[in-house]
């Protein structure tokens, strides 16, 4: 397996990435959206495991706007106080990144990655989480031709009062759906959960979407304090067989 920390160029600049392609090929693409604490071991490490089961994956950082991953220091990550801090430094920047500049920057990650040595250049799947599963939900919305499914996991605030909210374009997808919501999350409700799938039942995307009891916010980290060993699991089991669905 070949790995490799690359640079992404954007409209807007450059994404330092990190690429893992299995040996030979071409293997089917995967997006894999990092959480809002951006990459890290802990990402690359999740990108490995998907690569050993013979997909080539992208982990793009999405906030490479401000700065190369690194900038804000992710010591205590595993400590429920400093981890809110940490967060709290972060917000401003994803706070930033609106549907437009989500879009441009996933066309910039889907051409860089169809051109790498041994990856299929057809539609791609997004594994998201946390922030990452939003904009993943974005990304199918925008760029239906380009992705063929979504995996969100403790993905925050896909069905809002703003006038922009994801789930009020989810009638432009015309590939499949997972949604693995963590148990009484802020970000997302249940009340919010029953809009999403309303929206989705309404628009007649092919969908999944449970919620993992006991997980919480950022459960499938396991370098914060969110880490939950049961939700991990459990959204290994449902990505692998999403990607495996839709690639079979």
């Amino acid at each position: 397996m070949r790995t490799a920390k690359v640079d992404v160029p954007t409209e807007d600049g450059t994404a330092d990435s990190y690429l893992a392609v299995p040996d030979g090929g071409p293997h089917p693409g995967v997006l894999l959206f990092p959480d809002a604490f951006g990459l890290r071991p802990r990402i690359e490490e999740m990108a490995n495991r998907i690569a050993e089961r013979g997909y080539a994956v992208l982990a793009p950082n999405l906030l490479y706007r401000g700065g190369p991953a690194g900038q804000v220091d992710m010591a205590g990550l595993e400590d429920p106080e400093k981890r809110g801090e940490i967060f709290g430094k972060i917000m401003p920047q994803i706070q930033a990144l609106d549907t437009a500049a989500i879009t441009r920057d996933a066309r910039a990650y889907l051409d860089f990655f169809a051109a790498q040595e041994g990856v299929d250049p057809g539609p791609v799947v997004i594994t998201g989480y946390c922030m990452g599963g939003t904009n993943a939900l974005r990304v199918i919305e925008a760029l239906p031709d380009r992705v063929k499914a979504v995996g969100s996991f403790h993905g925050g605030r896909l069905a809002t009062d703003e006038p922009d909210s994801p789930h009020l374009a989810v009638g432009a997808i015309t590939g499949e759906l997972y949604f693995g919501h963590a148990d009484q999350d802020h970000a997302m409700t249940a009340e919010q959960i029953k809009t999403l799938e309303a929206a989705l039942d309404e628009a007649g995307v092919r969908y999944t979407s449970e919620v993992y009891e006991g997980a919480p916010h950022g459960y499938t980290m396991t370098d914060t304090a969110a880490y939950h060993e049961e939700g991990e699991r459990r959204h290994w089991e449902n990505l692998f067989a999403l990607l495996e669905r839709v690639n079979g």
